[in-house]
């Protein structure tokens, strides 16, 4: 029996196989609205064979897209949008999730594609970032405005209304992206977070705001959703968030009712990071063990029997798939037949002639 290949059930939701599409920005959207590129993208790991399949980092404010071409989940357009997606993927029997985000200091940042680099400045339609210091992220917009009282609740509530509206369209999951350097995560690291009231400081003061929206978002789904948070494991540089507080913060996660840990790391400051293939699964194996809650791989995971071993040997209760999926969209097809799997029931009706 392939691990890979076998359900797994958070609350109420059963995913068909433990092949997950990490989520991966497109820089696509006009005002937030997810468009018939992201249909085909997102449709097409649901018709490949992907068990669940999460949209791009969806920001939970105008103010939280980490460029102005960012999905987003505050208005009512783009909640309809989403459901026409959401009806597709569940359409070729994959579970829908969202991972909601605000980018912090990393936000109105140029997508790159047309060779723009750095910071949007206002005249080009970006705006101020916010973030929990006044402490800038390397040539990006240079003003962040350090949040008070007043704007930290607002991003609490604002992660409450996007999980509402999440479920409302139709998303299975939630992930909450409190990793890579945007807000969540600056105030995790003390390399970004200098504050020195309730939010900054020592562990427990700079863990206090993932806690804070992991509750607001808990509170308002019900109970059957599952809830995910990603964070990045370690910041790879000394003085700087580490692998012994992502356990401890781990553990918190699962006493607030997260069904899952997913494990990436970095982003957060420039550093040298040893990356090669399956270079973050030792943090998703000790967090596991130690929190006592499952987690997610994920980070050059490109080998079925590569992510068969990560299962099989207790590191992670799924993996998550970026780039190979963009590769080749119907991985999960080719995995089932190199592992020895009968797949039968992953291959679209209309493609089952090249299933033989």
């Amino acid at each position: 029996m392939s691990q890979l290949f076998t359900p797994i059930t958070l609350r109420d939701v059963t995913v068909r196989n433990r092949i997950w599409v990490s989520p991966m920005c497109q820089y696509s959207a006009v005002d937030g609205i997810p468009d018939d590129w992201h249909l085909v993208h997102l449709g097409s790991f649901a018709r490949g064979g992907a068990g669940l399949v999460f949209s791009e980092a969806t920001a939970v404010s105008a103010e939280g897209r980490i460029s102005p071409e960012d999905t987003g989940i505050w208005s009512d357009e783009q909640q309809e949008a989403w459901t026409r997606i959401v009806g597709f993927v569940h359409g070729q029997g994959a579970t829908a999730g969202i991972q909601l985000a605000h980018a912090g200091r990393k936000a109105s940042a140029y997508s790159g594609f047309d060779g723009s680099r750095g910071g949007v400045p206002d005249s080009d339609g970006g705006w101020r970032p916010v973030a929990p210091s006044a402490d800038p992220f390397p040539d990006l917009r240079d003003d962040p405005e350090p949040l008070d009282a007043a704007g930290i609740a607002a991003v609490v509530a604002a992660f409450g209304d996007a999980a509402e509206r999440a479920v409302a369209a139709g998303f299975d999951v939630l992930e909450v992206h409190a990793a890579h350097g945007y807000l969540l995560h600056e105030f995790l690291s003390p390399l970004s977070n200098h504050r020195t009231d309730e939010y900054g400081g020592g562990f427990d003061n700079r863990v206090r705001l993932v806690l804070d929206v992991v509750r607001e978002v808990r509170g308002r789904v019900g109970a059957g959703v599952p809830v995910v948070v990603r964070i990045s494991a370690s910041d790879w540089t000394e003085g700087g968030w580490s692998e012994d507080e992502s356990v401890r913060l781990a553990a918190l996660l699962r006493e607030e009712g997260v069904d899952l840990v997913d494990v990436s790391s970095g982003g957060n400051v420039l550093a040298d990071i040893p990356v090669g293939p399956g270079y973050q699964v030792p943090f998703a194996r000790r967090i596991r063990a130690e929190a006592g809650v499952p987690t997610g791989a994920v980070g050059m995971i490109t080998e079925p029997k590569q992510a068969e071993d990560v299962l099989a040997d207790g590191s992670a209760d799924v993996v998550l798939l970026a780039r190979e999926l963009l590769r080749d969209p119907h991985w999960p097809l080719r995995a089932a037949h190199e592992l020895g799997v009968d797949a039968a029931d992953l291959w679209p009706a209309q493609y089952r002639r090249a299933a033989r």
